[in-house]
């Protein structure tokens, strides 16, 4: 069983975060988003994947090399344009042969669905997960256990079943894939793809989803994911803590980090490689430093992922957040994270001014940003890699 896992898209909706790299490469507990999901694949009992690479694909090239260190094999194959779920899939013609499955580089999964799934008798067999509000989905309808029709985004949806986006193909898809037309958007879909197959009489399979599906869609996502990941974690500590620096609870401390007096971090919380962290810091829950990161004095981190080689000077305030690679937090530097109204958070995003859904969020920044002593960044601030700021100043 081989797993085709699309990882070609830049990610638009994640900017700035995806400014240098692929949405798939982002880190969620100190690994990329994709890691996570070969891991899960591996530990299910796939060992050959195929990766479908487009936008800066060298840089997952780079991390994965071969698979080797993961006990897989990996071949990779470049999808010249995007143009949708079916075209992307069907870059993999070729390269698989049976039944295989195929994945979304950006949809977290167990290794136990995993398990289940590849299990299934049918050759093609679509994962749904029930939702409170289908009309936002592409839905299934049924008879018994198949699938009779797929519906985009319904206003009146005829199950709660919502398609997650994890399938298990037979090769024969690919033929299907080759008279798949364009959809109202200007995509080859593999929903229409599937379509054609049920239209033909063929059986087609589903799956509900009982575990844990995160589909990383926008930044904040990155934070509900790397909650839940880090719940999972167990404490170890490979760098040096100093006798009164105190660590409570699952804390991971990477090899060459030191962790200095009167550091306070409450887990879970992950530490990466050659940190130096306080002293006098506080690391509240769910928080992932990556590597290279200094934490100064005085400086307060909560619920945030830090992505490496980013120094936050002292005295400053991090709640919420997700902090790209390289940053400098000059003294001071304040990141507000609640309403005063208590109400969610909006955010503007390429143009669109969107509802978080969060109550508490701070500051979405790029890479290789600078902020001045005494930085004020107001809530659901996005700030582009490159930015910086002028002292005292207040960023909305």
């Amino acid at each position: 069983m081989k797993a085709v896992i699309l990882v070609a898209g830049e990610g638009t909706r994640m900017r700035p975060l995806t400014s240098a790299r692929p949405k798939v490469m982002l880190p969620i507990a100190n690994k990329p988003i994709l890691e996570h999901i070969v891991n899960a694949a591996v530990d299910a009992g796939i060992n050959e994947f195929v990766f479908i690479t487009g936008y800066f694909e060298d840089a997952i090239k780079d991390h994965f090399k071969d698979g080797a260190k993961w006990g897989a094999k990996i071949e990779y194959v470049h999808q010249k344009q995007q143009r949708g779920t079916a075209d992307a899939i069907g870059c993999a013609r070729g390269s698989v042969t049976g039944r295989f499955v195929a994945l979304n580089g950006d949809v977290l999964i167990s290794s136990d669905y995993l398990k289940k799934l590849i299990s299934k008798e049918e050759d093609v067999v679509i994962t749904v997960k029930k939702v409170e509000n289908p009309s936002d989905f592409g839905v299934i309808e049924i008879s018994g256990d198949k699938v009779t029709k797929i519906i985009e985004k319904p206003e009146v949806p005829p199950t709660d079943l919502a398609n997650a986006g994890i399938y298990l193909f037979n090769d024969s898809i690919f033929d299907l894939i080759d008279n798949t037309t364009l959809s109202e958007r200007g995509e080859l879909e593999i929903t229409d793809s599937l379509q054609m197959l049920i239209n033909s009489g063929a059986d087609v399979g589903y799956e509900i989803l009982e575990h844990d599906w995160l589909d990383v869609g926008r930044p904040w996502d990155l934070l509900d994911a790397n909650e839940l990941l880090l719940d999972n974690i167990k404490a170890e500590c490979n760098g040096l803590v100093e006798p009164n620096a105190t660590l409570i609870g699952e804390v991971v401390v990477g090899e060459g980090t030191l962790i200095r007096n009167g550091s306070y971090i409450i887990g879970p919380v992950v530490i990466g490689n050659d940190c130096d962290i306080g002293p006098n810091c506080f690391i509240r829950p769910s928080t992932s430093i990556g590597n290279g990161v200094r934490i100064g004095n005085a400086v307060e981190i909560k619920n945030s992922i830090i992505m490496d080689n980013t120094h936050v000077g002292h005295l400053s305030y991090v709640g919420d957040s997700i902090i790209g690679q390289g940053c400098n937090f000059g003294a001071g530097t304040k990141v507000a994270n609640l309403r005063h109204d208590g109400r969610s958070i909006r955010v503007t995003l390429e143009y669109q001014f969107l509802d978080s859904g969060r109550r508490k969020l701070g500051v979405i920044m790029g890479d290789d940003v600078h902020t001045a002593i005494n930085t004020s960044i107001n809530v659901g601030t996005v700030i582009k890699s490159g930015g910086s700021t002028k002292p005292g100043e207040v960023i909305r």
